[in-house]
């Protein structure tokens, strides 16, 4: 299994590369989220023995309990929160996290905001937009989007660095990309976290800097 992952890892890393160089990108713009969500450390060794640094969990609990053991090994890990974070976890959150990719509501804002200031430290902020209003989904509509980035930003003193999408299974996802880019630049954000095992190529094509990928490396859950 080190083996097949190494190998699944080493063929992501390439398909990264292919889709940044047919799009006139350079594959060091865009940052390799490798989501270990619900895998332990033996199968997540051999990604960090491969030297990758930024790894995505879904709970904060589940990172907590089995990441300060493999970042007192690897310490250049970079740990993003992908997954959706309720208030009253949101200190353990700033603690442990150095990117924060589900910020989609006000309270969460406010919270984020005071825990900066207690822990004086401040993760990298991601606004999530529910590009498809999905009632299941997480994340800000469009229509809200631009008011809830001026209030992060006015209200909260908060700095988000980009946005996040997570596209409706069913529909084609270059379009809820494109939706997320136009946001981006209309709010002078540069940072685009979209795409995952399925869509990640194309993510790449419409601007993504950020891809989320977990079975394309780990294998199916």
């Amino acid at each position: 299994m080190p083996t097949a992952t190494a190998a699944a890892y080493a063929e992501v890393c390439r398909r990264i590369e292919s889709a940044a160089a047919r799009g006139g990108r350079n594959a060091s713009d865009i940052t390799l989220i490798a989501v270990s969500k619900t895998f332990e450390a033996p199968s997540i060794l051999p990604v960090l023995e491969a030297g990758h640094t930024d790894f995505g969990e879904n709970r904060v609990q589940e990172a907590k309990a089995k990441w300060p053991a493999l970042r007192a090994r690897f310490p250049q890990v970079r740990l993003h929160l992908i997954g959706p974070l309720q208030t009253n976890k949101v200190a353990d959150a700033v603690r442990l996290f150095d990117c924060i990719h589900t910020l989609d509501r006000p309270s969460l804002a406010q919270s984020l905001a005071r825990e900066f200031g207690k822990q004086g430290k401040q993760p990298q902020l991601f606004v999530q937009v529910n590009t498809g209003d999905e009632s299941q989904k997480s994340g800000v509509s469009i229509a809200d989007a631009d008011g809830f980035i001026a209030l992060c930003r006015v209200t909260h003193g908060l700095k988000p660095v980009g946005l996040m999408c997570i596209p409706p299974i069913d529909e084609a996802p270059e379009r809820h990309f494109a939706l997320l880019a136009d946001i981006a630049r209309r709010n002078g954000l540069t940072q685009l976290s979209m795409g995952m095992s399925g869509d990640f190529e194309a993510a790449i094509a419409c601007g993504a800097t950020h891809v989320r990928v977990g079975s394309s490396i780990f294998g199916a859950r």
